[in-house]
Formats: structure tokens, C-alpha cells, sequence
């Protein structure tokens, strides 16, 4: 199947002729999708005695954002997705549905379904059609880097006055707005920052300002504190992996250029932390040490990624059914998994956070959904992140070979570098996490940035310093 098309259709595909700048009415359909990434810096809304609340302004932005392409979709009659986006798309619908049919209690599965096609279909779906070239990715970048720019200073604030949610006896765990019931929240939010913005920098765009550069792979050393005070060590397996991968995606060179630099930062930032870098060394420490010397989290996590398994085995083509984990965990999991943890600061009192999943999106799914389940979603996140590592790499010889007459040709490497990056992190993080918070509703814009960048024709086919490619651009690109 061809990824590029035509300098004709990619022309249609910004909404601008040739040479055309953006005006005001171009950013109008990215309202909705920059709604939803941005409030995710707004307060939450609060909660009762046992920390349940209504719906978070980004999800309420997110089914706006739903809402709004399908109208267009509508009013235009439009058949925008090519049958590959369409297959991966439509393979986890089905799962679902299968999973939500044969589950002991299908109406107990419903809200499974809702958050599982919000996140998974809807939303992919929605920012898919929404990225229409390099100048809506960028703006989209940016908003991702503003948010976490605002939740990492959260986060900082909330170690430096411990306020934060309660690690080690202190409260100084940096939870940004998202408290501690959710403490991967600020976290994946920094991750993003730090992963689109060191993006940025090792390959910017075309014709981009001189200071754009140092000013990106700056502010991604900064990003790196706050996500160090998270405490998260799923967050800095998936970002360590996936910067490791996309620098090397750079060359070789570059990459240890650039490595050298960061640590050079992290180690100057960190090390003036005081007591939180030895926390820190010791939480890095635990990361190999989990079969010598696990602690409580530790141990929990490996039962209740036996319960999971358990599960599987039970019923292994469908799974248990979606929202089945938490009614089976007992039945399937060892005596030694404690029934809740403890959560406390960052502004709630303490209470025990039930244990309901398993903590590995990948086994989440396998025991609720069985093999069709994790076949289907699975195998779908590998098509986008290898079709996108392909693009990528492509774009990325050519961009170092001398096009016509000299010039190198214009691409949009600098977006299919963030959308790999993000996508890397997400299926890492995923051996990790699974869903759940209100920074969940990200997730699902990773999901549609890489596929738009994987799958859309219009992906590889815009051109230098965002502006509309002319025909001869075009031929170059592709």
C-alpha cells in the first residue's frame, strides 16, 4: 500500500494553496484536540471521602473532540481512512465487543466498553482525522510540551514544599494535579514533554530558528527532574528506552553527543536535589533488585501478574470479560497480594487504594479479553510503530542525502521522530500500566498521533517549515 500520495492531494489535504500561510481559520479544528491535552492542566474535579469524581475536563474535551470530526465526517461525507487504518481501528471494536458479549456480566462490562473504545478507538480515530500536516503535529507538540512544562513545576513546587503525594514517609512525591491516586499521572504527562521536546532537538524542522535547538534539548534536561521526583520506575523504563531508540534512529553519532549532554544536565539538576537524589538512587536501585529483595509494590505487581495469568488459563480465547479482573483477582491470585495500598498527601487523606488491575496493560488485556483480545490490540500498535519506524527512517535518509540540485529534500521527519518516540514510550509503559486516571485520555491521542504518522497518506508528504508542498516538494519528499 503507498504511504505518500500526490503533491496534488497533499496540497488538499492542508486546506491552503501553495505559499498560503495559515490564518486563524486553519488552528479552528484543532481547538477540540488542543482542549483535550491542554486542560489536562486544570484542577480535578473534587471527589468524595473515597476519592471517585465526575468526569475530568479532558475527557469531557475528548468526546467534544469525537463529536466534532464526526459531524464534519457527516456534513462532508468523507471516506478519509485508508482500509489499513480502517483494519486497525476496527480490529479492537470487534475484540471488544466479543469480550463484553461473553462476559458473566455483560451489563457490569459496559463501562469497560465505553473507556476501552473512548480511549482505543475514538479518540485515535479522532486525532487521525484531525492532523491534517507537519504544522497541526507541531502545534499539537507543543501543546504537549506546555502541559508538561506545567505539571513538572507543579511537581517540582509540591517536592520543595513537601506537598506532594506521600513517598518513603514524606510527601514529597511529585503528582502534579493528579494526586495520589494516580500517581503515573504526572509522569506520563512529563514523559511526553521530555520525549516530544528531545525530538525536537535532534531533528527540528526545516528552516527552523537557530535557537529552537538548544532551547528543546533544554528543556528536555528539565523535564528529566520532575520526572525523576515522580518515583516512577515504569515512567523512566519507558523513556529511557524509547530516547535510546529514536536517538539511535538519529545516528550514531548524534546519539552519543546528545546522551552525554543529558546526563551531563540530569546529573548537574538532580544532584542539587539533596536527600531526593539518594531517594532517587535507591528507587533506580530497585529497578534490579526486584527478585533479590522486592518491596510490597513490587510483590503485589508479580501476583497480580499471576492472577492475570490464571485467568487467561481459565478462559483463554475470551478472557473473563471486560471489568473482570477485579471480581476474579481473588479467586486466581496468591495469599501474600495485599488487598489495597496506601495513598496519602498532595492534598487527600489517607485512605487504602484498591488493587484492581494488574498493572500491565498487556496482561490486562489478555485476562479480560483473551487472545482475540490482545491479538487484536496488540498486533495493531505493532503495525502502527513499525509502518512509523519504516516512514521514519526513510524520511530521515533522505533528509541527510542531497536532493535536486543540491537541496535537501523537505520532510516532516521532525514529526514522525515525536510520534515514534510517544509510541515507543506508550507500548513500553504498557509492561508497566495499564489505564485508568484522567490522564488516560492521552493515551489515546499517542494512538492517533502515530497513526496518523504510520498510516495516513498525507503523513510524509508536508513540507518545509510547515508550509503547503509544492508539486516539486512533493516529488522530492517521496
Amino acid at each position: 500500500m503507498a504511504l505518500l500520495q500526490s503533491a496534488p492531494a497533499a496540497v488538499r489535504a492542508t486546506g491552503l494553496p501553495p505559499g498560503r500561510r495559515p490564518g486563524p481559520a486553519h488552528w479552528l479544528p484543532l481547538l477540540p484536540l488542543l482542549a483535550t491535552v491542554l486542560l489536562l492542566a486544570a484542577p480535578l474535579p473534587a471527589g468524595d471521602g473515597l476519592g471517585s469524581r465526575g468526569p475530568a475536563p479532558a475527557d469531557l474535551a475528548s468526546a467534544a473532540l469525537v463529536l466534532f470530526v464526526a459531524f464534519r465526517l457527516l456534513r462532508t461525507r468523507a471516506r478519509p481512512l485508508t482500509p489499513a487504518a480502517a483494519l486497525v481501528l476496527a480490529l479492537p471494536v470487534a475484540a471488544l465487543a466479543l469480550a463484553t458479549v461473553t462476559a458473566a456480566d455483560p451489563a457490569a462490562a459496559l463501562p469497560g466498553l465505553v473507556r476501552h473504545l473512548q480511549v482505543f478507538v475514538l479518540v485515535p480515530a479522532a486525532v487521525l482525522l484531525s492532523l491534517r500536516d507537519a504544522r497541526d503535529v507541531r502545534l499539537l507538540a507543543a501543546a504537549l510540551v506546555a502541559l508538561a512544562v506545567v505539571q513538572g513545576a507543579l511537581g517540582l513546587h509540591q517536592y520543595a514544599t513537601a506537598t506532594g503525594a506521600s513517598y518513603m514517609g514524606e510527601n514529597i512525591r511529585a503528582v502534579g494535579t493528579f494526586g495520589p491516586t494516580d500517581v503515573m499521572g504526572m509522569a506520563t504527562v512529563v514523559a511526553y514533554g521530555l520525549l516530544a521536546a528531545a525530538a525536537i532537538a535532534l531533528l527540528p524542522p526545516p528552516n527552523a530558528p537557530h535557537w529552537l535547538r538548544p532551547a528543546a534539548l533544554a528543556l528536555a534536561a528539565a523535564l528529566a527532574v520532575p520526572l525523576a521526583l515522580s518515583f516512577s520506575r515504569g515512567a523512566w523504563i519507558a523513556t529511557a528506552a524509547a530516547g535510546t531508540v529514536v536517538l539511535a534512529l538519529t545516528g550514531l553519532r548524534r546519539a552519543v553527543k546528545t546522551l552525554a549532554v543529558l546526563a551531563a544536565a540530569v546529573v548537574v539538576l538532580v544532584g542539587g536535589l539533596g536527600a531526593g537524589s539518594q531517594l532517587i538512587s535507591e528507587r533506580v536501585g530497585s529497578i534490579t533488585r526486584v527478585t533479590e529483595a522486592p518491596d510490597r509494590s513490587v510483590t503485589d505487581r508479580y501476583a497480580m501478574w499471576a492472577a492475570a495469568g490464571s485467568m487467561w488459563r481459565q478462559s483463554p480465547a475470551t478472557g473473563v470479560g471486560l471489568k473482570g479482573f477485579p471480581a476474579h483477582r481473588d479467586g486466581h491470585a496468591s495469599i501474600g497480594l495485599s488487598s489495597a495500598a496506601d495513598t496519602a498527601g498532595a492534598g487527600f487523606a489517607f485512605r487504602h487504594q484498591p488493587l484492581l488491575s494488574p498493572h500491565n496493560m498487556y496482561l490486562l488485556i489478555l485476562s479480560e479479553q483473551g487472545l482475540i483480545g490482545l491479538t487484536a490490540f496488540a498486533g495493531g500498535w505493532a503495525a502502527i510503530l513499525t509502518a512509523g519506524v519504516v516512514r521514519l527512517a526513510r524520511l530521515v535518509r533522505e533528509r541527510r542525502a542531497p536532493g535536486r540540485h543540491g537541496r535537501r529534500p523537505a520532510t516532516a521527519g521532525d514529526c514522525g521522530l515525536i510520534a515514534v518516540a510517544l509510541m515507543l514510550w506508550q507500548t513500553v509503559d504498557f509492561l508497566y500500566a495499564d489505564i485508568g486516571g484522567p490522564s488516560t485520555v492521552l493515551t489515546g491521542v499517542v494512538l492517533g498521533l502515530a497513526a496518523w504518522w504510520a498510516l495516513a497518506p498525507a503523513a510524509g508528504a508536508t513540507g518545509v517549515a510547515g508550509a503547503a508542498v509544492t508539486g516539486r516538494e512533493a516529488t522530492t519528499a517521496a
